[in-house]
């Protein structure tokens, strides 16, 4: 067996020892002469088409045809018809009758990549076909038989998509009659520096430069990273490298400037896309959060009306006063100053210079009337009735101001 394995993984270039690898490629043989429907599990990016080619070309359908669907890909509208094909006539666009992927694929082997992502509607078409053979197209109303293989494969977590409404339960057990479990690449840490030596050879022949290898500390860093788009994005990776950087050898620090942050820690909003409604708990969080930052500020700011109330005997507090305007230097443009205490009086009574700019301009102003009341008088030879006029005053209200100030006519 181990001899046929390695057979295996030279054909379809698997790279890796990984145990849990291994007994994948075994369980694939095991099931390839028979016609049980299979189900792969596996993340994204781990490399599951590889096993439905290992069990087509293993089967007795090897020189049928092999029919690759990625169902998520397809738009919900016309999977129905993509799948199973369609009358002259059923829709609107369809000018012939049209075969689907399993009236094609009659004797060979299909794969159905990312199952989980099928509309329920679907589901009961693909069940009926598990289960009897029998299909019916779009706009027909005669059932069609077929003879085909399906194998199947998700990253969706199907105990979960059961739960929640979105994937058929029995349709779930006649598909993972087998299971077969790809480990993601982080559990396979001992075939990653392998993996980066095959891509990076391949890379170098397709692009015609030198190959580029790793230092013993960016080794350990590619065994350690997380890895979440698993061996698509080691190759990604590998061939940034392979054609941006000069120098082919590879050491830790450059190599952390490719490998992205596995997660970030931004708070964000978790939405069900199901019901479309937030999680408020998270919401409320950030609310709470901004509520008691406001509170820290103005309780900053009742501090600094308390201090602007300054009494000069109390020197003290000017000099704290003069600390918390530092500390909060850092809300502030550096080239404002909101706050110049340094020009802050000392004088016994803080409020002294007001009363002395409103005596002094009442002075002027009494002197400029009594100016203007005198030129008027001039003016109109003594009469009172026409220097009123001229003043835009009553004749009363100048005799009262002539009284007031004891000119004399």
């Amino acid at each position: 067996m181990n001899s046929e394995i390695q057979n295996i993984k030279q054909r379809f270039e698997i790279i890796g020892n990984d145990h849990s690898l291994m007994m994948a490629i075994e369980k694939s043989i095991k099931v390839s002469p028979t016609d049980i429907t299979v189900l792969i599990m596996g993340e994204s990016g781990v490399g599951k088409e590889v096993f439905p080619k290992i069990i087509h070309q293993f089967s007795h359908r090897k020189h049928n045809k092999y029919i690759a669907v990625n169902c998520g890909a397809i738009p919900e509208g016309t999977i129905d018809s993509e799948l199973f094909g369609h009358e002259k006539g059923a829709f609107t666009g369809a000018t012939t009758n049209r075969s689907g992927y399993f009236e094609v694929a009659d004797g060979g082997t299909i794969f159905l990549d990312e199952v989980g992502e099928l509309p329920l509607s679907t589901q009961v078409r693909l069940l009926r076909i598990l289960e009897s053979g029998e299909f019916i197209r779009v706009g027909s109303s005669k059932a069609q038989k077929t003879d085909v293989r399906i194998v199947a494969a998700t990253n969706v977590n199907m105990n979960e998509a059961i739960s929640k409404g979105k994937f058929r339960e029995d349709l779930y057990y006649r598909l993972s009659t087998v299971e077969i479990n790809i480990p993601p690449l982080r559990k396979r840490k001992d075939d990653i520096v392998l993996l980066f030596r095959k891509f990076a050879s391949d890379f170098a022949k397709k692009y015609n430069m030198p190959t580029i290898r790793l230092d013993e500390k960016a080794q350990n860093l590619l065994k350690n990273y997380v890895w979440n788009g698993n061996i698509r994005q080691l190759k990604n990776i590998t061939e940034q490298l392979s054609v941006l950087e000069k120098n082919r050898t590879i050491d830790f620090n450059l190599l952390s400037t490719y490998l992205p942050e596995p997660r970030s820690n931004l708070p964000a909003l978790i939405q069900d896309k199901e019901s479309g409604k937030s999680d408020f708990s998270s919401e409320r969080e950030i609310l709470y959060k901004i509520l008691f930052d406001m509170k820290k500020d103005l309780n900053d700011l009742k501090r600094i009306t308390k201090y602007l109330n300054i009494d000069e005997t109390n020197s003290d507090k000017l000099n704290d006063f003069n600390d918390l305007i530092s500390k909060k230097e850092d809300f502030y443009d550096k080239s404002e100053k909101p706050y110049q205490t340094e020009n802050i009086s000392k004088n016994t009574d803080k409020f002294s210079y007001a009363e002395e700019v409103l005596e002094e301009e009442t002075l002027s102003i009494q002197h400029n009337e009594i100016e203007l009341i005198i030129k008027a008088l001039e003016k109109s030879n003594g009469k009172r009735k026409i220097a009123a006029k001229e003043l835009g005053i009553s004749e009363r209200t100048l005799y009262r101001k002539i009284k007031q100030y004891d000119i004399e006519m």
